[in-house]
């Protein structure tokens, strides 16, 4: 057999040939063209590193906030908290007179207070004298409060849910006194999960929970909320402040969001209990002002009760983001120019040394500095939802975005 027989020119074994005369025609192909089997292997094996490559990729790109983070977190030396001794979580703090007011997770929420903000704190009471008036939820130790003065009286935000969940409400009290013992629940504000407004968007999808209001000069109120799922969202207050403008049109807004889970979808999660779309890890959120812009702080990573043998890889745990708007309704952009609901926030302040893990992060103006409050876990003393103990720093403002003080 002649090797022009057509075995080489990629033609059609002719009917004629045998068997035995396609098996020699391939034998003599390997035999006599050595060079271009080397180049056929070589772009298969070219091939399969480019698959690789393009797995690895989508992977890493489904989990760029983590990489992002990590990053930022090793190249920027954090000072450490200017200490307090005081145990606390979620806390928000303002000022009346010579008097500092420390509002945290508690029965019926904790009040401290101090003369200065590094105390020494003094429990002086809780804002609600029973269960929270909301039927659902952990009423007895609402979350995350916030509290405001407008016009002579004090409004305290507050959140009743359970953990992991997303049934839950964003509660409201006032009272004419910061202190204890002259509060009145009114109950819901918003609510998300079941009951009164929780089927209109964005209620369908979010968690009513970390709840943070914003007064403008003219009057009009907001308030920011979110957890999880979908993220931050802000609605407008009506002018008693305690109810939304509208239950059925909230003229609500998307402010932050993390796109890609933080994990794996959980496979038994509801969509009430644990995000089946995986969890989505950005809460927390507080605004503030500073020289013509409005800053989104937020809290982004794993939170609370952690295993000191089971820890979230480096850079995933709780770390304080921020992005700034000139308009308070957003949309708010990180300082690489990214949309914080597409995933963007610049790291403020994350774990160093001992510290570890701050977040549930608020901002308060004393003279003329901002000051940066969180809670946050200290590595020699424990990592339990209990050890948590209240830290702060000043700032300072560079091209306009804010930076920890030691």
């Amino acid at each position: 057999m002649s090797v022009r027989s057509g075995r080489l020119s990629g033609a059609a074994m002719p009917p004629s040939t045998t068997t035995d005369d396609f098996r020699q025609g391939w034998i003599l192909r390997f035999l006599v063209y050595p060079s271009k089997l080397r180049r056929w292997a070589k772009m298969f094996i070219l091939l399969g590193l480019v698959c690789l490559f393009t797995v690895g990729l989508s992977r890493s790109l489904n989990w760029q906030d983590e990489a992002r983070l990590q990053s930022d977190n090793a190249v920027v030396h954090f000072p450490p908290p200017r200490q307090t001794g005081q145990h606390t979580h979620d806390p928000n703090i303002i000022r009346v007179g010579d008097t500092y007011y420390l509002y945290h997770v508690g029965e019926h929420i904790f009040i401290h207070t101090a003369p200065s903000m590094a105390g020494p704190w003094r429990h002086v009471g809780s804002v609600l004298d029973a269960n929270s008036i909301i039927p659902k939820g952990d009423r007895a130790v609402p979350w995350a409060p916030t509290v405001i003065a407008v016009d002579g009286t004090y409004y305290c935000y507050y959140s009743v849910s359970k953990a992991g969940c997303r049934d839950s409400a964003v509660g409201v009290a006032t009272s004419k006194s910061p202190g204890p013992g002259k509060w009145h629940d009114h109950g819901v504000v918003v609510q998300t999960g079941s009951g009164n407004g929780s089927d209109v968007s964005p209620y369908t999808m979010s968690n009513a929970i970390d709840p943070a209001a914003l007064v403008l000069p003219d009057g009009s109120a907001y308030l920011t909320f979110g957890s999880y799922w979908t993220g931050i969202y802000q609605v407008p207050l009506g002018k008693d402040l305690i109810s939304p403008v509208s239950t059925t049109k909230p003229d609500a807004r998307h402010l932050a969001y993390k796109p890609n889970g933080a994990s794996d979808p959980n496979r038994i999660a509801k969509s009430l209990c644990g995000d089946p779309t995986g969890p989505h890890a950005i809460e927390g959120a507080f605004t503030s002002y500073h020289n013509g812009y409005y800053y989104l702080w937020f809290s982004h990573g794993r939170c609370c009760d952690l295993d000191r043998g089971t820890l979230p890889a480096a850079g995933s745990e709780y770390s304080i983001r921020v992005g700034r708007s000139k308009d308070p309704r957003g949309p708010y952009i990180d300082q690489s120019g990214k949309n914080l609901v597409d995933g963007g926030g610049t790291v403020i302040y994350g774990s160093n040394a001992e510290t570890y893990a701050p977040g549930g992060q608020g901002v308060i103006r004393v003279g003329d500095t901002d000051i940066l409050y969180y809670h946050y876990q200290n590595k020699t003393v424990g990592l339990a939802f209990s050890d948590a103990v209240l830290g702060f720093n000043p700032l300072k403002y560079v091209n306009g975005w804010p930076v920890v003080q030691a």
